[in-house]
């Protein structure tokens, strides 16, 4: 492959890539991730290290996005509200990237090493 076709491939790439990426912070496009002010959705998380599900509440969240969230994987749920998650009979949060995930139950141990993975800070309640 000559230099020109390398250069042509790599900038189709950098541009359907930067496509991807831009998607994740649009207004209300049905991506999970939401931006400040979007509001939180509270549903269901499957951990499948513990084969559970965990009550669990993601901020911030846009509409459109919880009701991904609810329906992602083996996730179920998916109710969104305005402001940032209630923290009453929270028992673990992790922040990663801008988002913060509230967990109110199931096995800590494998929520903790999860945050961790995803580069993410525990804070236990």
């Amino acid at each position: 492959m000559n230099l020109f076709s390398k250069g042509l491939c790599l900038a189709a790439a950098m541009t359907l890539t930067s496509s991807v990426f831009a998607g994740l912070h649009s207004e209300d496009d049905g991506s999970p991730k939401g931006k400040p002010g979007d509001g939180h959705c509270v549903y269901m998380l499957q951990n499948n290290m513990m084969d559970e599900q965990v009550k669990t509440c993601q901020q911030p969240a846009n509409v459109a996005g919880c009701k991904t969230l609810g329906s992602m994987d083996d996730n179920t749920g998916g109710t969104h509200g305005a402001g940032d998650c209630a923290m009453e009979g929270a028992k673990g949060s992790c922040e990663a990237e801008g988002t913060k995930w509230v967990y109110f139950d199931g096995d800590w141990e494998s929520m903790e090493t999860g945050c961790g993975f995803q580069g993410g800070d525990w804070t236990d309640y």
